[in-house]
């Protein structure tokens, strides 16, 4: 089996943006066992109201063992395996939005900004339950993904679950999806303002060329800056890796563990890596902010070089390995747990912001449910920090962690951003807003 080497920090989507990793099989399947499936591969082509092809078979066995595994686990077959590749070049065919199975229903993450999806009001929460007619039970993601992408100008229709709403059908037309994941604005009073919808290969890049065109609108240097995380649900752990070496001068930025000592990692900043040396920072992250969001947020608040702000990010603190199998597709397992620089798991508990800020009602989506990691079937219970702290004299003990349902995807970046307001606000006064506003929720 060929493994390349690139790891992913996302949740399993819509956009399949995929792990890369190394491992060696340390154990074989007993012979008993492979011998009973084998048995009942022969009793269901033997006995089975209709013919079914053995290869079929060995797919659908191979999808069935991967899948319960946990959220984050799959298998490709060569087809499915081709189009996740295509992912990695920023371009594909579709619709434009993140999905995740959630106890067997694909479940919208976020829709991908300027994108049919997007334009047509889908919303974190909302529940695909049928394609084209057929229903989504029992079709995993990768199937899912071959259903809903196409050749741009066709059309797919999706029926949507919303909260306690009844169904709705959305026709959408696909068309390319250019993941240009990096928009930014200056704000008045020279604050810079930069959301990225999620880490891919370009992402380093067009954030470094964000700063830059800020700072030379700003006369050379920026009053304060806000990197909103909200809704964005990972991408290649490169990526989260060199965004958060934007903003540090060396020390580590997030570190892997796995089963086998060998592979441990700590991924590290470039030792003079800040573009914005003594600008004040706050990062905005929510409950749809996830693996990647999470390992910058929770590296620049460990290193105390940003402000978190927002509500609890989604807790996907897991990573995915990508092992091929020549020309047989491609198994996505999971091998391993993000932490951050002080040694905190991200898995299952996400980021907790150091000054709660929930959308107000009127901005929030329509979806009562708040989604998170934990409520995936299978999910990683989070296995605690790496090393164990006891609990000095008058240390205030952590508050329980504030979810909420995220903004309006269409509200993020505009005037009426009631959270980006808090940030700058933030800046500007940011004694006041410390004083008053950390460790509780705040209505704005």
């Amino acid at each position: 089996m060929n493994r390349p080497h690139l790891r992913s920090a996302g949740v399993a989507a819509a956009v399949l943006i995929l792990a890369f990793a190394a491992s060696k099989v340390t154990a074989e399947p007993s012979k008993p066992d492979l011998a009973l499936i084998a048995g009942v591969m022969r009793a269901v082509q033997q006995n089975y109201v209709r013919p079914i092809d053995s290869g079929q078979l060995t797919e659908d066995a191979l999808k069935g063992m991967l899948g319960h595994l946990d959220p984050h686990s799959s298998y490709m077959n060569e087809k499915e395996f081709r189009q996740s590749l295509e992912d990695l070049n920023g371009k594909f065919g579709g619709v434009g939005m993140e999905v995740a199975d959630r106890s067997g229903v694909p479940t919208v993450i976020a829709p991908i900004d300027d994108t049919p999806a997007a334009r047509s009001g889908l919303q974190p929460g909302d529940a695909i339950i049928s394609v084209n007619g057929e229903s989504t039970h029992g079709m995993d993601l990768t199937q899912l993904v071959r259903e809903i992408r196409g050749k741009p100008g066709t059309t797919v229709t999706l029926r949507f679950s919303r909260s306690s709403k009844a169904p709705f059908d959305v026709t959408l037309t696909r068309s390319i999806i250019h993941l240009h994941s990096v928009k930014s604005a200056l704000e008045p009073g020279s604050f810079g303002f930069v959301r990225i919808s999620e880490f891919s290969q370009n992402t380093p890049t067009e954030l470094t060329q964000a700063i830059a065109t800020l700072k030379k609108r700003a006369g050379g240097r920026l009053n304060g800056f806000v990197l909103d995380l909200r809704d964005d649900p990972g991408g290649l752990l490169s990526s989260a890796v060199d965004v958060s070496g934007d903003f540090l001068d060396g020390g580590a930025v997030v570190s892997i563990r796995g089963r086998n000592r060998k592979d441990n990692e700590i991924f590290d900043a470039p030792a003079k890596g800040d573009l914005l040396p003594g600008t004040r920072i706050v990062v905005l992250v929510n409950g749809a902010s996830a693996s990647a969001s999470e390992i910058v947020a929770g590296a620049l608040q460990d290193r105390r070089r940003a402000t978190v702000m927002g509500t609890q990010s989604f807790g996907k603190g897991s990573v995915q390995s990508l092992i091929t199998l020549h020309g047989h597709g491609a198994l996505r397992l999971t091998t391993g747990l993000y932490y951050t620089p002080s040694g905190r798991s991200i898995q299952d508990v996400g980021i907790t912001p150091d000054i709660v800020v929930a959308a107000p009602k009127n901005e929030q989506v329509a979806s009562s449910f708040t989604w998170r990691e934990s409520a995936l079937h299978g999910a990683f219970a989070n296995p605690g920090p790496l090393v164990k702290k006891s609990a000095q004299p008058g240390e205030k003990i952590s508050e329980e962690p504030a979810y909420s349902p995220p903004i309006k995807e269409q509200l993020i970046g505009t005037a009426n951003d009631a959270q980006l307001s808090a940030a700058l606000n933030f800046l500007k006064h940011p004694a006041a807003a410390h004083r008053s506003n950390r460790g509780s929720t705040v209505a704005i």
